[in-house]
């Protein structure tokens, strides 16, 4: 099992039981809720970024074993609004990008040396979807990671993540309100969390507004 969660639950999570998930390489779950449900919490907490009760395992090794920056290089928690804090966006680059990648994005090399501010937030989400991967992540925990681009871009980046999990023994949470979406992305049934419980193969009922 390359990911296993049990009664984890995120201490600013609004009540509920403690999620019990498992994921193994190559597989992409989905993670479906109403907005408010706490999908982003439920995903801090597997990466470490917010304190937490229960228990997480990466490759059948407890996460207490990690020290939290050697954690998060393996499990990557990639937002929905990722920080920028840098005067350009190659300095929050542990390595270069090559130009492959940033072709297969739809990204131009000139962005690199550009301000974050100077750029989209279509392209602030791709960049810093590669951002995370120039580490190799084990995990890729991934908040609505095409919300800002249009159809043509999103198929282009999730083929881009599908070819980074299927070659590198990787595997995803995948956060969406698009059950098409899901329906493209996913190899396992999806998860939905509702009324602060996470439930698999469930189909999500509630009105979501984004």
């Amino acid at each position: 099992m390359l990911l296993e969660c049990r009664g984890l639950r995120n201490i600013y999570s609004p009540g509920g039981v403690g999620a019990d998930l498992r994921l193994r390489s190559g597989e992409v779950a989905g993670l479906s809720g109403a907005s408010g449900s706490g999908k982003s919490l439920l995903l801090r907490a597997i990466a470490d970024l917010d304190p937490s009760t229960g228990d997480v395992s990466l490759e059948n090794q407890s996460r207490n074993a990690f020290s939290g920056p050697a954690w998060r290089k393996q499990v990557v928690y990639v937002a929905a609004e990722p920080a920028w804090w840098a005067a350009t966006i190659q300095e929050h680059f542990a390595a270069t990008p090559v130009d492959s990648a940033l072709q297969a994005l739809g990204l131009a090399p000139k962005l690199l040396k550009q301000s974050p501010q100077d750029t989209s937030t279509g392209e602030r989400q791709r960049l810093a979807l590669l951002r995370a991967l120039i580490l190799s992540p084990k995990v890729l925990l991934l908040d609505e990671p095409t919300s800002a681009l249009d159809r043509e871009t999103t198929h282009a980046t999730e083929r881009f993540i599908k070819n980074y999990i299927e070659t590198g023994d990787a595997a995803a949470i995948w956060v969406s309100h698009d059950p098409v979406q899901l329906a493209r992305v996913c190899s396992i049934a999806p998860y939905v969390l509702s009324n602060s419980t996470l439930t698999q193969g469930a189909t999500e009922t509630s009105t979501v507004t984004n």
